[in-house]
């Protein structure tokens, strides 16, 4: 037993440079956590409710807003308890439940927007033959695909971390990442099939980011000469456009500080652009579809009983 570790609890040192604000930071987030919650449930809500919107194209807006709902739980919680507490700490089987919480979070967010371009490409591009690629049972295939594969993979990930012997507890982050967790193993030698798998997962997912662009690539190349198209386009992928370029804004942000951060950089600003990827992605998103999207635009109304204008 070796390779277990002796770490019974990490010590979280994102926080503090900012714990003299911590009841404006408090308030701030239970209000972002608390719109979040309520703009998601709302969206789902309103298309669970609505049978003219059980189309693949709503399904998947409703598995985007359940993986959100999923992924902060991971994240608000512990951060809203840490604004509070003098101690910022976690287990260490609480940490890698986060640190899998979040990674599953972030890909299973990519792969639900490959799979929501693959079905406006087919939409688009492919119109006649939409109703029979795009069936009932496709698109349970494609929504089981868009959540089990990021957690086997991230299980994997997981998995191998769990078994790496630590020699240090202090992690510098406001929240727990598995690669942190990784670079405090007493042996590096240990890491190789840790770092092998991080590199797998890796391409995995730059794949999909490839699949999306080829996606769009085409898409827009269909539109160019069509005004049926374009309206199509600017009414349906527009928002799943920006909710992507969101996502990978925010995603290669906290990469970029990751590679090539100066230290010196203020902790307030660190801390940021490490949390964006869980805040705005989740909050934003389905507003942009709600605004961009007659059908649940006048459903949302319907549910909250005031009359559309």
């Amino acid at each position: 037993m070796d390779n277990v570790s002796l770490i019974t609890t990490f010590f979280l040192s994102g926080l503090h440079e900012t714990m003299n604000y911590r009841l404006a930071l408090f308030s701030f987030t239970l209000l972002c956590y608390c719109l979040t919650l309520l703009i998601n449930v709302t969206v789902i809500v309103a298309i669970i409710l609505d049978k003219n919107l059980h189309e693949p194209m709503y399904i998947l807006l409703c598995t985007f807003c359940i993986n959100a709902l999923y992924g902060t739980t991971g994240f608000y919680p512990k951060f809203l308890w840490d604004l509070l507490s003098p101690v910022h700490v976690i287990s260490y089987s609480g940490c890698l439940v986060q640190a899998y919480v979040i990674y599953t979070f972030a890909c299973a967010d990519l792969s639900i927007l490959s799979v929501m371009a693959y079905d406006r490409y087919v939409a688009i591009c492919r119109p006649l033959e939409y109703h029979s690629v795009m069936s009932k049972q496709r698109l349970i295939k494609l929504v089981c695909y868009s959540w089990i594969t990021p957690f086997c993979i991230i299980g994997t990930n997981i998995f191998l971390t769990s078994r790496l012997k630590l020699c240090s507890p202090y992690i510098t982050r406001l929240f727990c990442v598995n690669w942190i967790i990784v670079k405090l193993a007493c042996f590096p030698a240990e890491t190789t099939v840790n770092n092998i798998v991080a590199y797998i997962t890796i391409i995995i997912y730059v794949f999909h980011g490839f699949f999306i662009v080829w996606s769009y690539m085409y898409l827009i190349k269909t539109c160019v000469n069509s005004i049926e198209n374009r309206a199509k386009f600017m009414q349906t992928c527009v928002p799943h456009l920006t909710s992507l370029l969101i996502f990978l804004v925010t995603i290669l942000l906290d990469i970029m500080l990751i590679r090539y951060g100066s230290k010196d950089l203020p902790q307030a600003f660190r801390n940021f652009t490490a949390i964006e990827f869980l805040v705005i992605p989740p909050l934003v998103n389905p507003l942009i579809y709600c605004f961009k999207l007659s059908k649940i635009r006048k459903r949302i109304f319907y549910v909250v009983t005031i009359k559309p204008t």
